[in-house]
């Protein structure tokens, strides 16, 4: 019994001292001001067209919905490319956001041309620089 006692004793030791030192560790790991805000909400102030002007037309809901299983299926994309804003307003498709390349871009404004005409899109999509 005394050994449990014991055991139970370090162990309890232990979780306060690691507890106690647990918050300046984190505070070495991320230095505050290092890192960039997770949106991008600042850039995207000052742009006209935004998803809030996304008709509700169930023939636009739909286009916005095909490219955007276009774009989810092509498994070669990034995150950034798979969450680019689409935006469709009486049959005009405007896509906006950060892509990874060039090559993104095209890959993700192609996905859109097979879903509606190129001349009904306007790309406004930025490569991450």
């Amino acid at each position: 019994m005394t050994q449990f006692r014991l055991n139970l004793a370090a162990s309890a030791v232990l979780v306060v001292l690691f507890s106690a030192s647990f918050p300046s560790s984190l505070g070495a790991l991320v230095q505050p001001g290092t890192q960039s805000a997770p949106d991008n909400s600042a850039q995207n102030k000052d742009q006209g067209l935004t998803a809030d002007n996304q008709a509700n037309a169930k023939a636009d809901r739909l286009t916005t919905a095909n490219i955007r299983k276009a774009i989810i299926a092509d498994k070669d994309l990034s995150t950034y490319a798979h969450n680019v804003k689409i935006i469709t307003v009486n049959g005009a498709v405007t896509l906006k956001g950060p892509v990874k390349s060039e090559e993104e871009k095209e890959k993700v404004a192609s996905a859109a041309a097979g879903v509606v005409p190129a001349d009904k899109i306007t790309n406004h999509l930025t490569v991450k620089q």
